[in-house]
């Protein structure tokens, strides 16, 4: 099984520059989007053989998630805990018959760090999600988490140390969710690699020369392990600031 995840930064605009010739070529079994930022009949997309689910924001040209999978859930969930909707489009669980799959775009803690409170709330309430869904059956997370877990994670530590999504408390979140039984797919593949990054500025050739961050995550359930295929980054595609990262499963 092939899983996609990719932070498109509007899907009209990747559309434009090519998004269809990769969902095409990569064939995924499943494939993730967030940061679609539209609304309800704003694009028709045509995917043949893939049941689409949306999850769009009330603000308009914002946030928003999307998941197209070519086999239908058991049920589709918006939201966390009891509640099943979230005004801000940032998170869809779709339970298949042998995990959970939820998609998630993470909000940003912002440059002065105004929303670094409700980050860490979010961080604190998705944990106790996963892990209530992880009672029942695996999970499999995926998005953009807005943070670069560790220093191999970053191309410039020192200069960002304490800048958003690499903030002691957000890097710290990230811990204490792994430590809670889950694997950073790509981490499990590629324990020591450097250069490895999803998200680049779109200032100057800052993407030419790679100075980035590994902000993009398939994270899962310990008791997958020995299912885990491999986990890739695919830096050559275009189209947004992030670029599509894979992970392979056999379920």
């Amino acid at each position: 099984m092939k899983l996609i995840s990719w932070n498109v930064n509007g899907l009209r605009a990747c559309v434009r520059k090519g998004f269809l010739d990769y969902f095409n070529e990569v064939n995924a079994d499943v494939f993730c989007v967030q940061e679609t930022k539209l609304q309800e009949g704003q694009i028709d997309l045509e995917l043949d053989g893939y049941y689409q689910y949306w999850n769009y924001a009330i603000k308009k040209g914002y946030s928003g998630t999307a998941v197209f999978t070519k086999k239908q859930p058991l049920s589709v969930k918006y939201g966390v805990g009891d509640a099943d909707t979230e005004d801000e489009g940032r998170i869809l669980t779709l339970e298949f018959e042998q995990f959970y799959l939820v998609n998630v775009y993470v909000p940003n803690a912002q440059r002065d760090l105004a929303r670094l409170p409700l980050r860490l709330e979010w961080e604190e309430n998705m944990r106790a999600y996963l892990k209530k869904l992880d009672q029942h059956k695996p999970v499999i997370l995926c998005g953009d988490l807005n943070v670069a877990h560790e220093e191999i994670d970053i191309r410039n530590v020192k200069s960002n140390i304490g800048n958003s999504g690499f903030t002691d408390e957000e890097r710290g979140k990230m811990t204490a969710l792994l430590a809670e039984g889950f694997i950073d797919t790509f981490r499990h593949f590629h324990p020591t690699q450097g250069d490895a990054y999803t998200w680049w500025s779109y200032m100057n050739k800052v993407r030419e020369r790679n100075i980035g961050w590994r902000i993009d995550y398939f994270i899962v359930s310990n008791r997958l392990e020995t299912l885990l295929k491999d986990a890739t980054i695919h830096p050559h595609i275009m189209g947004s600031d992030h670029c599509p990262i894979v992970l392979e499963v056999q379920l």
